[in-house]
């Protein structure tokens, strides 16, 4: 599909990965992109238009949904990394957030924004996932738990959707480099890296993104 000329809305939009996007849809020519975010003031960027979603709230996401009703392209980014739980000790608290946000929160924009997308033309879904949608993770598995409901999620929805003619694509990276990985050492890809392959596939149909090696290489081991 074509960007040009469409509104598209981006969950998480003050930062990150989330603001790459915010940018990289207007640099391809979107008319106007929504910045989604819990705290609207947070959005320093007078090119977008802030709009506030906890993505977790029933009434912000209906809300956001008839406020945004040009809607064309809709990225699901806002997540967690839920890392304070541990695999064989201490509590569940912050797996059952990272459930909540990443799989349920985009679950529950998704839906509102469903009806908006097929009324103007079909558009396109875009979920943020991960490569730990497809492997464990121990220092991390209530992450990866959540990112593997989301990317089950995601398929879904690429099946639901498919009547009302919107594309839907999954996002897989390893390490982005941003405050969700800031702990972890290794290679990381910049937000704009992700955002590039992620307009490409739009533009091109591609219903997923694999944005860089380690990607392309657990998703080929997927026998």
């Amino acid at each position: 599909m074509d960007i040009k000329g469409k509104s598209a809305l981006v969950t998480g939009a003050n930062r990150g990965i989330g603001k790459a996007f915010t940018r990289g849809l207007l640099d391809h020519g979107a008319a106007k992109v929504y910045a989604a975010v819990r705290d609207p003031e947070s959005v320093q960027d007078p090119d977008v238009v802030p709009v506030r979603l906890n993505v977790t709230d029933p009434v912000e996401a209906a809300e956001a949904a008839e406020l945004a009703h040009d809607v064309a392209i809709l990225v699901n980014n806002a997540g967690v990394g839920g890392y304070g739980t541990h695999l064989l000790e201490g509590d569940f608290d912050a797996a059952r957030e990272a459930m909540d946000v990443n799989y349920f929160g985009t679950w529950l924009v998704a839906r509102n924004f469903a009806p908006v997308l097929a009324r103007n033309g079909g558009g396109a879904l875009v979920n943020m996932l991960s490569v730990a949608s497809w492997v464990g993770r121990p220092r991390f598995p209530g992450y990866a738990g959540s990112k593997a409901a989301q990317w089950s999620l995601t398929n879904s929805f690429r099946e639901g959707l498919r009547d009302q003619g919107t594309l839907v694509v999954g996002v897989h990276a390893g390490f982005v480099d941003t405050d969700l990985s800031k702990q972890f050492e290794g290679p990381k890809i910049t937000p704009q890296v992700v955002v590039e392959e992620t307009m490409q596939a739009i533009v091109e149909g591609r219903t997923e993104v694999l944005a860089d090696e380690p990607a392309r290489r657990i998703k080929a081991s997927l026998a």
